[in-house]
């Protein structure tokens, strides 16, 4: 019997990777640190250096969905420019863009949040799009773009659509064909719904 070394470079990376990997292959609950230390090559103990359970590990890996969306979502937005309108539609292509090339990581990111033992970093990562939606929503006051009142309450429904949006289309509740003009039409209605 071949036996698997214990350490490897970078083994939490490695197992965050292949864990993605194995969600989007077999969803969540197919998930096994003895398999995934299997498939990076490693003993099966040496994933609890770094992961005391499934749980940390599904945890940790929202946890870094959350941080790329983000930045995701940063990126873009800061590339559209100062209009309202050009940020929101900027944010709205980046969100979808992430919800199609990750579909289950997306799916985890917002299951596991509501979890009761959700760690508190995790809890606030999954508060970053609606922080980012609200400081759209005062940008756009400031600029006399967006009605005024109270950002969160503003953005909450924003969040919505673009959330719900996003996950008929991956999961396949909206044409492929009708995504784009569904797209334009959503962001249009949001703006009608922010415009003073």
């Amino acid at each position: 019997m071949k036996s698997r070394p214990y350490h490897h470079g970078d083994l939490r990376a490695a197992l965050l990777t292949r864990a993605e990997q194995a969600l989007q292959e077999k969803g969540p609950d197919e998930l096994s640190l003895r398999e995934l230390a299997r498939d990076v090559g490693v003993s099966p103990a040496a994933p609890s250096r770094h992961f005391k359970s499934k749980r940390a590990l599904l945890d940790a890996l929202a946890l870094e969905g959350f941080d790329r969306l983000r930045a995701v979502l940063i990126a873009a937005q800061d590339e559209a420019g100062e209009l309202f309108a050009d940020r929101l539609t900027a944010l709205t292509r980046a969100y979808m863009t992430f919800a199609a090339g990750n579909a289950a990581l997306l799916e985890l990111m917002y299951s596991v949040k509501y979890d009761p033992a959700a760690s508190p970093e995790l809890a606030a990562a999954s508060q970053r799009l609606p922080t980012l939606a609200a400081q759209l929503i005062e940008d756009g006051q400031r600029q006399g773009e967006v009605r005024e009142g109270p950002a969160e309450e503003i953005g909450l429904p924003v969040v919505s659509a673009l959330h719900g949006f996003a996950a008929l289309a991956v999961a396949g509740g909206i044409r492929a064909d009708a995504v784009e003009q569904g797209l334009k039409n959503m962001v249009a209605f949001v703006l009608r719904g922010c415009a003073p």
